[in-house]
């Protein structure tokens, strides 16, 4: 061991275990100390950097590390925004995020033209390019967002499509100012410029999710998975860059390809977020920081005039642009302050055009001077605006989401449950090939707030008692509860010794007031203890108890299902756990972000549709009632869906003799495919409370 006098302590440390145990202890410390003054962490972050910066303190230089972890950082930004955007609500709103990119775009480049020419007397090649760095921005103020819970905002998915649009325009006029610079700007460049923003574009939107549907059905490792990730998001940047224009496009649009292949409840989204809000975003933030020179701002009277020019038009410029987004779609003022405090931020497209336009020369002085586009009082200006605008977003973000977030807030029940969570839901496991897919259902399919309400049973057979069946079956329930816990859910282990696996699964039922029973088939059914169906275990369980019961046979992971297709029997709306069934189907298809479509009688429809206007998702709907013909449906499957068959118990409203056969058909012609028999609830509920209620289908 080396006595402390032995390590390196000069500034700049270059000790890279100091410079790493510096910057954790930032991060750590950061966010504990500035929620205490109600400070977003993520400006402490930029003013931490800036202190312990080659300007500050001296504590350590931005090299290489710094650089290449920050840009990870940024392009995780970026990622997580396409990834966790509502597709559905998206394309539903397309127009608008087409509405806010236009207007937070042209107003800046407007003022800012204006505002360099007359001004700062500015030419015009250098006004234009001013004014294109006030119309990008960076979604610095993102993780807010996703912290308090309110990225699903509709102000908060026009914001994010809208990034997109300005950061493209305002990156393509950077590489056009270039071009115009360089004198290279012929019809040969517009037609190398739009093939390769086609190919880059085709490439990321259609083959990635094509690649990453195969890799995910293949491959389960998580460390592998992750990886994969991460090279899909890196991917995308390079072909950014090798189209011409900024990787953040890249990783975003990489996020959107993605985004119906990770599923916000998986395990692996809970990776990538943990990862990445611990280590790479911070890196991102104290990078920022470090370029800060606050020395700058007092050489002289031409920096201080630029530098305020360029943040209060960069602010007003992105404020006017917010407001009339708000005017427009009749916002809120807090949705304004959501579309005004993410567009606010300059930094990455930012620093990308001002490095730029620094190092072009287009002449020299009497003297041998280099005449650059952007001289080095914009350079320095620029440092002071992205301190500014980072500051007024953070504070603006997140007053904005805090009060969005306590006014979306679900009103406490007036009647709580005295048995704990509302919502129970309980899985047999039997098989270590089935048990991992049975828990990511049961996570897919439970409502939001609902973290602790998740029961792993597994049966012991009497006449196995002495035998190893007790510690296999331990090792299986431990499996489980890691499978839960990698998606923050808690999940409480059952272990019971019983004679009949049926017996032992109602008792439990009924001790553990349990809601929601879910069911797995092994696919190829080779296992005696795995509940198949038909069997009379399962037949069993489903005559001895009235509880939502999903019977599941997983083929391939939900995550790489392409689409939920849904059979309902007539009079389903009847049956009185009708609205239990159509949550799970809800927050199956709003977690996977796949498209529901439904199959039901002309009047059950307009039931479902009526539910699904007051909480839309991506649905179809298409009239189907003769169950006689069952068969016929099936000619509808494709590759990678998901078959979700609503079924009733006998006597039930509405069930129906050819409801028997619906197993054996989904067991001999789909065997390609996830299915799930779904039987409502028809009694004796355990929750209490008017079960058709819609209501139900926002928890």
């Amino acid at each position: 061991m080396l006595p402390l006098s032995l390590i390196d302590l000069t500034l700049p440390l270059t000790n890279p275990v100091l410079k790493f145990l510096l910057i954790l202890i930032i991060i750590l410390s950061a966010p504990l100390l500035l929620n205490k003054i109600r400070i977003p962490h993520l400006l402490g972050l930029i003013i931490a950097g800036a202190v312990i910066g080659p300007f500050g303190f001296n504590l350590m230089e931005r090299d290489s590390s710094i650089i290449m972890s920050g840009t990870v950082g940024l392009l995780y930004i970026m990622f997580l925004a396409g990834l966790e955007i509502d597709i559905a609500d998206f394309k539903k709103n397309s127009w608008r995020s087409l509405v806010f990119g236009l207007f937070t775009f042209t107003i800046p480049m407007a003022i800012g033209i204006l505002a360099g020419i007359y001004l700062l007397n500015f030419n015009i090649l250098t006004s234009i390019l001013l004014a294109s760095m006030f119309a990008s921005h960076t979604l610095i103020t993102y993780p807010i967002i996703s912290k308090l819970g309110v990225q699903k905002n509709p102000a908060v998915t026009i914001t994010v499509g809208g990034t997109m649009i300005t950061d493209t325009l305002a990156l393509l006029v950077l590489t056009i100012i270039v071009g115009l610079s360089a004198g290279s700007v012929d019809n040969g460049f517009w037609i190398r410029l739009g093939v390769s923003l086609v190919l880059f574009a085709g490439i990321i939107l259609l083959l990635f999710p094509l690649v990453g549907r195969w890799f995910f059905k293949r491959f389960h490792d998580n460390v592998s998975q992750y990886i994969f990730v991460l090279a899909i998001v890196f991917l995308g940047a390079v072909l950014a860059e090798a189209a011409g224009i900024e990787s953040i496009i890249g990783a975003f649009l990489a996020g959107l390809a993605m985004n119906r292949l990770i599923p916000r409840t998986s395990p692996l989204m809970n990776r990538i977020e943990f990862v990445g809000n611990a280590i790479f975003i911070p890196f991102f933030l104290i990078g920022v920081g470090m370029l800060i020179d606050y020395r700058a701002f007092f050489k002289d009277f031409e920096t201080i005039k630029v530098a305020t020019v360029m943040t209060v038009v960069a602010i007003g410029a992105k404020f006017l642009a917010a407001y009339a987004t708000q005017k427009a779609f009749r916002y809120s003022i807090d949705q304004r302050r959501l579309v005004f405090g993410l567009s606010n931020s300059q930094a990455a497209a930012t620093l990308a055009a001002v490095m730029v336009g620094y190092g072009i020369v287009t002449g020299h002085t009497e003297t041998g001077e280099p005449i650059r586009l952007l001289n080095e009082s914009v350079l320095n200006g620029t440092i002071l605006m992205i301190l500014i605008t980072c500051t007024v977003s953070s504070f603006v973000t997140q007053r904005g989401a805090r009060n969005i977030a306590l006014t979306d807030a679900p009103e406490p029940s007036a009647k709580p449950d005295k048995h704990g969570p509302r919502e129970r839901i309980l899985i047999p496991v039997s098989h270590p090939g089935t048990a991992e897919e049975l828990i990511h259902l049961s996570v897919t399919i439970k409502s939001k707030g609902s973290r602790n309400g998740l029961y792993a049973l597994h049966v012991v057979s009497n006449d196995n008692a002495a035998s190893d069946a007790d510690r296999q079956g331990r090792r299986l329930l431990e499996k489980a509860v890691i499978a839960a816990s990698a998606t923050d859910n808690e999940m409480q282990e059952l272990l019971r010794y019983d004679s009949d696996i049926a017996n032992a699964i109602v008792s439990t039922i009924h001790e553990q007031k349990i809601t929601d029973l879910i069911l797995g088939i092994k696919p190829d059914n080779s296992d005696e203890t795995t509940v198949s169906f038909p069997s009379a275990t399962t037949e069993g369980v489903l005559s001895q108890n009235n509880v939502t019961t999903l019977v599941y046979k997983p083929v391939q992971p939900l995550s790489t299902v392409g689409r939920l297709l849904v059979f309902v029997p007539d009079r389903a709306e009847y049956e009185l756990g009708f609205a239990l069934w159509m949550l799970k189907v809800w927050n199956m298809g709003r977690n996977t972000s796949t498209k529901v479509v439904f199959y039901a009688s002309a009047h059950t429809l307009e039931r479902i549709k009526a539910i699904h206007a007051k909480n839309p998702i991506e649905a179809e709907f298409h009239e189907f009632s003769e169950w006689d013909d069952f068969l016929i449906l099936l000619r509808e499957v494709r590759a990678n869906d998901i078959l979700l068959a609503v079924l009733s118990r006998k006597g039930g409203p509405s069930y129906h003799k050819s409801m028997n056969q619906v197993p054996s058909y989904l067991s001999k012609y789909a065997r390609a495919n996830s299915f799930i028999l779904i039987y409502p609830l028809q009694q004796n509920d355990p929750r209490g409370g008017d079960l058709n209620n819609p209501s139900l289908l926002l928890g």
